[in-house]
């Protein structure tokens, strides 16, 4: 099985699930999701293997998201507009994201990964 994660090193939590990967023996190919921020046509992919809300690939907790008003703007904008916004700056994702063949995982809980991946 492939396994991508993609994650922003000076990140705590991706730091943590870097751990966990390499705890439970897991091999992964590694990307880092400011220098190699996905693209469109991957996160579109993303998303739509996910059966997640497109607003839980926000990092809402993040300054970009903030500084740029999203928490107000989002619901008016088509999901093509979030999409492409996402693709933009690799800080508006939340992250670690994990790619499986068929998952798909938005930020780190263990026992979710653990499902996944053992």
């Amino acid at each position: 099985m492939h396994v991508l994660f993609i994650q922003y090193p000076s990140c705590s939590t991706c730091r943590k699930a870097k751990n966990w990967l390499a705890e439970h023996k897991i091999a992964f190919e590694d990307r880092h999701i400011v220098e190699s921020t996905p693209t469109l046509e991957e996160l579109t992919n993303f998303y739509q293997k996910s059966g997640l809300a497109l607003k839980k690939f926000f990092n809402t907790s993040g300054l970009v998201y903030k500084e740029l008003g999203l928490k107000d703007k989002l619901a008016s904008m088509s999901e093509k507009e979030q999409l492409e916004l996402l693709s933009s700056n690799g800080m508006l994702i939340k992250r670690p994201l994990l790619i499986t063949d068929n998952t798909v995982l938005v930020g780190f809980k263990e026992a979710d990964w653990s499902k996944a991946l053992i």
